[in-house]
């Protein structure tokens, strides 16, 4: 993963990359299997990093209902792969130190991602 290495190159401590690798998965795999067309932008400073995803998907209907661990919509197909059991959004809520997302249905999908860099 190209952030992965990026922050390991810069020198950033590897527990925080670990938690802004886990969210750029999560995330990257939701724009995969709902997004259509997305993006990932990656922002690092020296005291934040940040990852903001942004797709033309269908759109979150209900966000809270989404945020609960186990709920999910993927289709079969991506549930018999191993994706798909309701952990991508709590996962990210849990690794970030600040998270936005902001989505509709029809209005496609934007998360922003934010990590102190503690020295």
């Amino acid at each position: 993963m190209k952030i992965q290495r990026l922050l390991k190159d810069i020198g950033f401590d590897p527990t925080l990359i670990r938690r802004v690798a886990v969210c750029a998965y999560e995330s990257e795999m939701n724009v995969v299997m709902y997004g259509g067309e997305g993006k990932i932008l990656l922002e690092v400073s020296a005291e934040k990093i940040s990852v903001i995803t942004d797709d033309d998907g269908p759109g979150i209907e209900d966000i809270e209902k989404a945020l609960q661990e186990g709920y999910s919509t993927a289709p079969p197909e991506y549930r018999e792969m191993g994706f798909g059991a309701g952990m991508g959004l709590p996962n990210i809520k849990k690794n970030a130190d600040l998270f936005e997302i902001r989505s509709g249905k029809g209005d496609g999908t934007t998360l922003v991602m934010s990590f102190e860099v503690r020295q």
